[in-house]
């Protein structure tokens, strides 16, 4: 995936929603928003601005446009992360985790939850690699 600049608040509220719905017109975009819902020209401007960024594209339906992301959420959400861990945990998953540890948002049971998950992640990536290779001999 190539570098996308972060996203505002509010454009990052508009791409929630346009991954939520994968595609649509601007109102289908607005009926994702709680009420008070901004106002029509306000998610206009932004879609406009995400378009100009490279997250969005859109297809001529008439006198319309109907929106659809040009990056897909998770590759979105990796990049962030990866820049949040680079920028403030020195590139360090263990000072992550110890972060929200050390602040009690996760506890050790959740962290032995994680490292139990992690190592069955790894278990189904070895034995995918394994049937892999079975299939190109």
């Amino acid at each position: 995936m190539k570098k996308h600049k972060e996203l505002t608040k509010a454009e990052e509220e508009v791409m929630l929603a346009l991954w939520k719905i994968e595609s649509g017109y601007i109102k289908d975009i607005l009926e994702q928003f709680p009420n008070p819902k901004p106002a029509y020209n306000t998610i206009s401007t932004i879609v406009r601005i995400l378009e100009t960024k490279g997250f969005i594209k859109h297809k001529a339906q008439g006198k319309t446009h109907q929106y659809f992301p040009a990056i897909k959420k998770e590759d979105y959400t990796r990049n962030y992360m990866q820049g949040i861990m680079k920028g403030y945990f020195g590139n360090s998953f263990k000072n992550l985790v110890s972060f929200f540890v050390s602040n009690g948002e996760l506890s050790m049971g959740d962290v032995n939850d994680l490292l139990k998950d992690i190592k069955k992640e790894r278990k189904e990536e070895k034995k995918e690699k394994k049937e892999k290779k079975k299939k190109k001999k």
